[in-house]
């Protein structure tokens, strides 16, 4: 961008200031992104000396898309305001979608509950004790039915957070809206799908690694084939981030695990341009603001190279990484919530920076309980005042060219590829997970964290400086206390009154599928349609492929 002697005389400036600098008492001994990457006192053309504008940068809208990947930005569309929100029941879930639509969310986002998650009915004893308590309960499609009922799911679309199951609940989601007359060609969201982040980080498993990587491709095989807007996985690493990972950590991990999902779809015999441009993310964004920007902006230009060079995709939208992204949860503290909102609108400022499709701003209590309608409404609204009162959808991209950012960014797309390498050398992403390698590099990670909060080395306001006795003062959720008796009521009329006949002749059918080679999406939708439960779909496949239990021990 500069030529050689203009390049070499900002370096001689840029060594002589330093020096000068130097002498001047600083507040500490070093400066440091949280991933540990080392920041400059201040950046240059000379940080950037091997930038290529037009190879590495580019127009929004062109490869290698680090600058987004539609030309006009937040200039012709928002991001999705996309709240991720489920609580007990379904008739209360829904009151909430309702209410949240109502005031100005435009994508919808499902929280199961943790017994859903792990494919259980809310009458196993598995479940015992967990009925809605981080989500919503969702046992049969009678559940599904009144989740969404009086919404418009043909017009908006709804992400779902699950992903043992993911394939199950789809097919629920699915059947509930054949029934009320809309076909699946018409239906557009996300399901989150991602199996491969549980091992690493969230545990929240069911089957072993290769029968669930199967299901997944069965969903990118049957998606592409029925559901053309609707997006058959979301590659995470929010859970990556939560469970104390760094940011170059996330985006490594986060973008093999969506290389490892390319090669199993390829290994199908699905078209990469076909099946690859319904893949999504879900990315975490943290307190470190410039880091966060960086992440955001290396992942796609990554990506585009990756789909490009490595697979060979001519399509476009096969090259775009398209992401939801979520403020950290983990970094919301009990002491003093309200400082939580300062929190969430920086972060959710540093996602749009970032370029994000699509946004879940964390509410105020998040360290106590599932949001209440009025934390709730704080979260979205403060999605509107960085929408309309910033100035910062005017322009697109507008760090872009910033010498700490490109740097930053350059420098986060190194430390990514020298993960790449030690995966590979681990024999890949899933040798990588029996031989523990994610869990124990998450876990030092968050060690030497919460080790730099303990010592005063990093500082949380209200939490170890800035400290204020005050009592809680912010209302938290009642939920529905007759709530779980109402559902069991539910599920017992719906086993009572269905066709038993045919649900145990589809669940036979299921399992005889699932110890072949066959697509199980068309079985699975065939299960729910006679409302065959969660718990009985999941537990013959649990027959057929066995349950995963880890064993690595983890050491410091």
């Amino acid at each position: 961008m500069y030529d050689r002697d203009a390049l070499e005389l900002i370096k001689r400036r840029g060594a002589e200031w330093l020096k000068k600098v130097s002498e001047v008492p600083q507040r500490q001994q070093s400066f440091k992104t949280l991933s540990g990457i080392k920041v400059e006192p201040l950046y240059t053309p000379g940080d950037l000396d091997s930038l290529d504008y037009l190879r590495d940068l580019g127009s929004p809208g062109e490869y290698p898309y680090i600058r987004g990947v539609h030309n006009t930005g937040y200039r012709g569309k928002l991001w999705t305001m996309r709240m991720f929100s489920g609580l007990g029941t379904a008739e209360e879930s829904n009151e909430r979608y309702k209410y949240l639509l109502a005031h100005g969310e435009t994508g919808l986002s499902v929280a199961f509950d943790y017994a859903t998650i792990m494919g259980y009915d809310t009458d196993m004893p598995q479940a015992l004790g967990e009925f809605g308590k981080c989500g919503v309960a969702v046992s049969s499609m009678a559940d599904m039915e009144i989740l969404f009922d009086g919404i418009p799911v043909d017009e908006i679309t709804t992400s779902m957070t699950i992903n043992g199951p993911a394939s199950v609940i789809w097919a629920m989601y699915i059947a509930a809206a054949e029934k009320r007359g809309i076909p699946m060609e018409k239906l557009g969201g996300t399901i989150q799908n991602d199996i491969l982040k549980e091992y690493q980080a969230q545990n929240s498993y069911i089957f072993p690694p290769e029968p669930s990587l199967r299901l997944i491709v069965d969903t990118f095989e049957f998606g592409t084939k029925n559901l053309p807007s609707w997006n058959t996985i979301s590659i995470s690493g929010y859970h990556i981030r939560e469970a104390g990972s760094t940011a170059v950590q996330e985006l490594a991990f986060t973008l093999a695990n969506g290389l490892t999902y390319v090669k199993a779809g390829l290994e199908r015999g699905l078209a990469v341009d076909d099946f690859v441009p319904r893949l999504s993310f879900f990315f975490n964004v943290h307190n470190d603001f410039f880091e966060e920007i960086a992440k955001f902006r290396a992942a796609r230009r990554i990506w585009a190279r990756e789909m490009k060079e490595r697979f060979g995709a001519k399509n476009e939208r096969a090259l775009w990484m398209r992401f939801h992204t979520q403020t950290a949860g983990c970094t919301l503290t009990a002491q003093r919530p309200l400082l939580n909102i300062a929190r969430v609108a920086i972060q959710a400022l540093a996602a749009v920076l970032g370029g994000t499709q699509s946004l879940h701003t964390n509410s105020m209590d998040e360290a106590y309980a599932i949001p209440s309608q009025e934390a709730a409404t704080i979260a979205l609204l403060t999605q509107q005042i960085v929408a309309h009162e910033t100035g910062v959808t005017s322009t697109i991209d507008p760090l872009g060219g910033s010498y700490f950012v490109e740097a930053l960014t350059n420098q986060m797309e190194k430390n990514v590829y020298e993960y790449f390498r030690k995966i590979d050398a681990l024999g890949g992403v899933i040798p990588a997970i029996e031989k523990g390698f994610f869990s124990k590099e998450i876990a030092t990670a968050a060690y030497y964290y919460q080790k730099e909060i303990e010592t005063n080395e990093r500082i949380l306001v209200g939490v170890n400086d800035y400290i204020s006795e005050e009592p809680l003062n912010i209302p938290l959720i009642k939920m529905d206390s007759d709530g779980e008796r109402r559902h069991l009521e539910r599920l017992n009329r719906v086993r009572r009154e269905r066709d038993n006949v045919a649900v145990s002749e589809k669940l036979e059918r299921l399992g005889e599928a699932a110890k072949k080679k066959q697509n199980l999406m068309p079985f699975i939708l065939d299960a729910v349609r006679c409302y065959a439960t969660l718990g009985e779909v999941c537990g013959v496949l649990r027959k057929v492929f066995g349950e995963y239990k880890a064993d690595t021990y983890i050491s410091m």
